[in-house]
């Protein structure tokens, strides 16, 4: 009897243990610091004890730029994990990535999940579909560049409202220089986002040929027109005194925004959550200046952030724990719980219209502020976004030619110049590598 009890509790044992071993794991690879990465880290915690067949493991791996070459990488390799985070213009080179990625609309179908793209808002599914619709990749953080204000400052300094215009924030700068902002009166994250790629939607004026490349990977650039050298040149003049100040290519320089360095800061939307979490001051977001003597201007935003990417060379049981996360993650509920703490649009049209009835934006404005220059005005060929191919490879391009514009090395003109015809001998090398 007892050795029949014995192996009896030994077989409840090893079975016990099979049972927790047989748990899948789900690697998804991410590039959220601060407060986005530890609601990615709570997201997967309410996943994995939400259900018992699958794990969902996050892992950081630097910048949006590092963390989609790592993805790249490990590809190659072999041992890509089921999950990567990648920003919106990445979207190019992993379309043209055959066999690297599997379409989400794919693996949702495959996997019996309910997945109903008219479902998300379409200001967010086209930038990461077909020409016949069909999603590519899954929509998480959308955001749009925003204006971040430090009220106080901008009052301490005789700022009277919030600028509105690009002549506007340049007189703000000069009085806070003056008001004692000696190292910064206003700077940006993100240069090539904000100066170029955003500047150009809102002004409606073309980045490229070709809808900025949504239309056809056969574009052109075309951001050296006579407004693009005026406004580099504006920033070359008040980079002389730091009334305007560099402040990189990415997000790494944020903190200048919420250490009260620099009062008026372009950023993402998403920057919401470290403001939130960090600014010891009266702070606020507002739409993006504009140059009022520019027709038609502002026109609309185009969305930045982050889809996320399903890698090909996966097992079905473990797509089908990416498409329950998936499904998890579209939630009406948690969508609009994560869109109201982290600055982030609603994925969802139903997560909008919740956040919209409960009165969250009357309280909230500065959660507003994204989705209102996203719908600012119906969009044109110039503003519905951008897909260019090899994208990180030129903005780092792009960048390198306006530092070199701030430094005095070269005009505002020859940089521009400069930074068209090197981006477009990218995109031709870009075409013929996506046309074999």
């Amino acid at each position: 009897m007892m050795k029949k009890s014995l192996l009896g509790a030994l077989a409840i044992g090893l079975a016990t243990s099979t049972s927790a071993f047989a748990q899948t794991e789900i690697h998804w690879w991410h590039a959220m610091t601060g407060a986005n990465n530890d609601i990615i880290n709570r997201l997967s915690e309410e996943f994995n004890a939400s259900q018992k067949d699958y794990k969902v493991i996050p892992t950081y791996k630097g910048t949006y730029a590092d963390n989609m070459n790592a993805g790249i990488a490990a590809f190659r390799a072999g041992n890509a994990p089921h999950i990567l985070q990648v920003f919106e213009v990445g979207t190019a080179t992993m379309m043209a990535a055959r066999g690297a990625i599997k379409p989400v609309h794919e693996m949702m179908k495959e996997a019996g999940e309910k997945f109903d793209p008219q479902a998300y808002l379409p200001t967010i599914t086209g930038y990461y579909s077909t020409a016949k619709g069909e999603m590519l990749s899954f929509p998480f953080n959308s955001s749009s560049m925003v204006m971040w204000v430090n009220r106080d400052e901008l009052k301490k300094a005789g700022v009277n409202g919030i600028p509105k215009t690009w002549p506007e924030v340049f007189d703000a700068a000069k009085k806070l220089k003056a008001a004692g902002h000696e190292t910064c009166g206003f700077s940006s994250a993100w240069i090539t986002w904000a100066m170029i790629e955003q500047f150009s939607a809102w002004h409606n004026v073309p980045m490229g040929t070709k809808a900025n490349g949504l239309d056809g990977f056969d574009t052109e650039l075309k951001f050296n027109s006579p407004l693009h050298v005026k406004h580099l040149q504006n920033l070359v003049d008040l980079q002389k005194d730091k009334t305007f100040d560099y402040s990189g290519r990415d997000s790494r320089s944020e903190g200048r925004f919420t250490s009260g360095e620099c009062a008026i800061f372009l950023n993402s939307s998403g920057f919401y959550g470290n403001v939130r979490a960090n600014a010891k001051f009266d702070y606020t977001s507002a739409p993006m200046p504009y140059y009022p003597d520019v027709p038609g201007a502002p026109q609309n935003s185009i969305i930045g952030g982050a889809s996320l990417w399903v890698m090909g060379g996966k097992k079905p049981e473990e797509y089908k724990g990416v498409a329950k996360f998936f499904a998890f993650l579209s939630d009406t509920d948690r969508q609009a719980k994560l869109h109201q703490e982290s600055g982030y649009l609603p994925i969802t049209k139903a997560a909008y219209e919740k956040t919209k009835a409960s009165g969250f934006y009357e309280k909230n404005p500065i959660v507003q502020t994204p989705l209102l220059e996203l719908t600012n005005k119906e969009p044109t060929e110039n503003s519905r976004g951008l897909r260019f191919g090899n994208m990180v490879q030129l903005r780092d391009v792009w960048s390198e030619e306006i530092e070199a514009a701030l430094a005095g090395q070269k005009s505002a003109k020859d940089a521009l110049d400069a930074a068209v015809n090197r981006g477009n001998q990218m995109l031709r090398q870009f075409e013929r590598t996506v046309s074999r």
